[in-house]
């Protein structure tokens, strides 16, 4: 087998495995908490599954804090989600950088 076949062979097994890593990531469920008010739940494709807002957060008084908070959930359920992204890419190609 020559260099170039072994180097596809490569390719396609990291492919493989990228793949298998993105469906499980998929399913995966991040649930960030924020101050015992809001409670979000993305699941690793970044689709938002639900938001619980305690029922004593909810004040039209505080409507603004209140959606900041929702805000600041989802941001940091999405960081969590991009850098778990970023360790099965090193992981599988030995590199970061955006693969997936």
């Amino acid at each position: 087998m020559n260099q170039m076949q072994q180097m596809l062979m490569r390719a396609q097994k990291m492919q493989r495995e990228m793949a298998k890593a993105q469906a499980a990531l998929a399913e995966k469920e991040f649930v960030v908490e924020k101050g015992g008010m809001v409670k979000v739940t993305l699941t690793g494709d970044f689709t938002v599954q639900s938001i619980d807002i305690d029922n004593d957060a909810i004040d039209p008084e505080n409507k603004e804090m209140l959606q900041d908070t929702i805000a600041m959930a989802i941001n940091e359920a999405i960081e969590q989600i991009q850098a778990e992204k970023d360790e099965i890419e090193e992981k599988i190609t030995g590199q970061s950088g955006g693969l997936f």
